[in-house]
């Protein structure tokens, strides 16, 4: 039976055993997927130990994607260029680590705004400057845009982001600064929010969508609410609208593919089953 995980500190919030879980109970796979805690103080030596605990692999969550960027073996493309791994596993006996968040942020976009919607967008602005922004514009950079602006409340984590990413991209990168957000909006079609603000107990995202594009579309990856304030003011605009949850279920995908042999399918029901859930923890 094949034994995958997810681990993190703390861990039982996390819902990737919900999502595991039904993707194994619907294509009727014998297997299992936990949820483990690990304090870094001790998470070198898990990501040695977990082969002999009888794991393919799993999910790592906060903390510990830096430490594991650091500590395996080798990376795929898309993990080296957003500095962090979020998905582990042995691979002819060598340590692999890769990012997922690149690819469940743009497949839920896509899902979302149909095949294609980039050709209608020259510009993109995201806001924040953590590991989720970085895995954002990473995968919009994939996209024939002219330009992407990032935005954060602390300017130097913003050139950090550009600094790293600039390098061999195909599309224009830039830095903005909070203050000049009014300046930049009219010009985004695309504006997605990777910060906290808008997440349950956070104060909401304070952005003024009033100038922004009549086609524009508005992302944000916070889930809990599922319609954040920045969402909620985007709708009363007329503008399309992006949720969180998405990202989380499409970002399950390769993992489960990779550790049990299966492509699963982010269905209506996979989506009803979390929205209850999260609604149930409330």
């Amino acid at each position: 039976m094949t034994k995958a995980f997810v681990v993190g500190h703390p861990i039982k919030h996390s819902r990737s055993p919900l999502i595991h879980g039904y993707w194994l109970k619907r294509y009727g796979l014998e297997g299992s997927y936990e949820r483990i805690d690990v304090a870094p103080v001790s998470f070198g030596d898990f990501l040695k130990d977990f082969p002999s605990r009888g794991f393919a692999g799993g999910n790592v969550t906060i903390p510990h994607k830096e430490m594991a960027f650091l500590s395996v073996e080798r990376r795929t493309a898309q993990a080296q260029r957003v500095g962090a791994v979020n998905t582990v596993w042995i691979g002819d006996g060598v340590l692999w680590g890769d990012n997922t968040d690149v690819t469940g942020f743009m497949a839920h976009l896509d899902a979302s705004l149909g095949t294609g919607w980039e050709q209608d967008v020259e510009t993109a602005l995201v806001l924040g400057a953590g590991g989720a922004a970085r895995a954002v514009v990473a995968g919009l950079q994939e996209r024939p845009l002219k330009r992407i602006f990032v935005a954060n409340r602390t300017p130097s984590k913003a050139e950090d982001l550009v600094g790293a990413l600039r390098p061999g991209s195909p599309v224009g990168l830039e830095t903005a600064a909070w203050e000049a957000l009014p300046r930049v909006i009219p010009h985004a079609r695309l504006i997605v929010n990777t910060t906290s603000l808008g997440m349950a107990g956070q104060p909401p995202l304070a952005l003024d969508l009033a100038a922004a594009p009549r086609d524009a579309a508005v992302a944000d990856i916070v889930y809990v609410p599922l319609a954040t304030p920045l969402l909620a003011a985007a709708s009363a605009r007329g503008l399309r609208t992006v949720d969180g949850l998405g990202m989380l279920l499409h970002q399950a995908v390769p993992g489960f593919r990779r550790w049990f042999g299966v492509t699963p399918e982010v269905t209506p029901e996979l989506r009803t089953l979390i929205l209850a859930d999260i609604e149930g923890q409330r």
